[in-house]
């Protein structure tokens, strides 16, 4: 009687296969953390100015802008933390006229703390009627 070879071999190679596709499903998986990427962010512009000591580690990922029923200008901006930890910062907007003239209206600087890789919000609403453009600016937290 030969005992056949050739079919105990696809059980220990089914076999060896299914212990190694085991074995990779036992890693711990890593957490996630945003790309870097500049495709949607805005940088120092017109509408944004960041200080030096901030720059590197937050940035602009929305600007957004209306005017409100009573004629005011809403501005809202979304801040990035591109750090690994949180950070304390503080926002302002001037507000300009419609050829970018200041109007001598600014808002008081309010702290943002931005959680680590996270994204905090900011609500600037205008006091004169007349605001059409506006600057958000954001520097190290005093």
């Amino acid at each position: 009687m030969k005992h056949s070879l050739p079919s105990v071999r696809p059980v220990v190679l089914a076999a060896a296969g299914a212990l190694a596709l085991l074995a990779g499903c036992a890693t711990e998986p890593e957490p996630f953390h945003p790309l870097e990427t500049t495709k949607y962010t805005l940088e120092n512009t017109d509408r944004l100015a960041v200080d030096r000591a901030t720059q590197h580690a937050v940035t602009c990922t929305g600007l957004y802008d209306r005017l409100l029923a009573n004629g005011r200008m809403e501005v809202v901006a979304n801040l990035r933390n591109r750090e690994k930890h949180k950070l304390e910062v503080q926002a302002s907007c001037v507000f300009k006229d419609e050829s970018g003239i200041n109007l001598l209206e600014e808002t008081a600087w309010q702290p943002v703390s931005i959680a680590e890789n996270a994204t905090a919000t900011v609500h600037f609403t205008a006091t004169n009627p007349l605001s059409k453009k506006y600057t958000i600016r954001v520097r190290q937290a005093r």
